[in-house]
């Protein structure tokens, strides 16, 4: 996943407006207390930053893709 897409999908996701806040604003002790900003600023990778939110979120697999076209298969864990 690159950068754009994280942006694309948060929109998709949670809206615009919320989305963008969520990035600034929600802290995920799964990134070590940072918010996803704090995250992708020092280098983690946008999947995983996506997967830490989607999940503090409690966002429904099938839900964290965005429309149709972009949907995919989960990655590997």
């Amino acid at each position: 996943m690159r950068y754009r897409e994280f942006a694309e999908l948060v929109d998709e996701v949670f809206g615009p407006a919320y989305g963008r806040a969520l990035v600034r604003e929600q802290v995920l002790p799964r990134l070590d207390g940072r918010t996803p900003a704090e995250a992708l600023e020092v280098g983690l990778e946008p999947r995983d930053v996506w997967h830490a939110l989607c999940d503090a979120l409690d966002v429904p697999e099938p839900d964290r893709w965005g429309r149709d076209d972009r949907r995919q298969a989960p990655p590997p864990r």
